[in-house]
């Protein structure tokens, strides 16, 4: 009896990337760092601009791996890895500025920085869930809000890493799901033999 279930398709659903916990955190990231620096860092410094395109950067290339996925999981993995690497970038532009201020880096265990940490448990947060830790906050807290909220981007990254790197080695890429979907095809116009 032949099997009469379609082939997997070769391209898959694709380009839901603001769904992604990722995406909604480096872009919270990115919103906290354009204010960040507008209050701290001088507008004509090369390290503003740094700052801001690495974080936006953590962003679009969550985007854009998000949309190549359906044709290269090598790109969107790529892409993926890209966006931790800005991040941690940037990560360390924020470090730099409380070191070089003498400002403290509040430890994991600080109580603000399990005050902000715990923001991220709420469903519907935003910029606006920080917006007063970045925009009110003393230098400080701004840096460290700042800190906390790359360190739960860079988190959700690596995190999205490992599945993308899980699932390339069980399923392939495209070339691969094209050839399995052409076999699937040619299997299903065979003509069926009589018994």
């Amino acid at each position: 009896m032949p099997d009469h279930t379609p082939p997997p398709k070769p391209i898959p659903p694709h380009g839901g990337y603001r769904g992604l916990k990722s995406f909604q955190m480096a872009e919270i990231v990115y919103d906290a760092t354009v204010a960040f620096c507008s209050r701290f860092i001088d507008r004509r410094s090369r390290t503003h601009d740094q700052m801001v395109q690495a974080a936006r950067s953590g962003k679009q290339n969550i985007a854009e791996g998000s949309r190549t996925s359906a044709t290269s999981q090598s790109s969107e993995l790529r892409l993926t890895s890209v966006a931790r690497a800005s991040l941690e970038e940037l990560l360390l532009d924020c470090e730099d500025f409380l070191r070089q201020r003498g400002l403290e880096q509040w430890p994991k265990e600080h109580p603000q920085a399990s005050a902000v940490r715990a923001i991220a448990r709420q469903s519907n947060r935003s910029y606006r869930s920080y917006q007063s830790y970045v925009e009110q906050g003393t230098p400080e807290v701004a840096a460290n809000t700042l800190v906390c909220l790359i360190h739960q981007a860079n988190y959700l990254l690596d995190q999205k890493i490992r599945q993308l790197e899980a699932r390339f080695v069980a399923e392939g890429g495209f070339r691969e799901r094209l050839h399995r979907a052409r076999v699937g095809a040619r299997r299903s116009q065979r003509p069926e033999r009589p018994e």
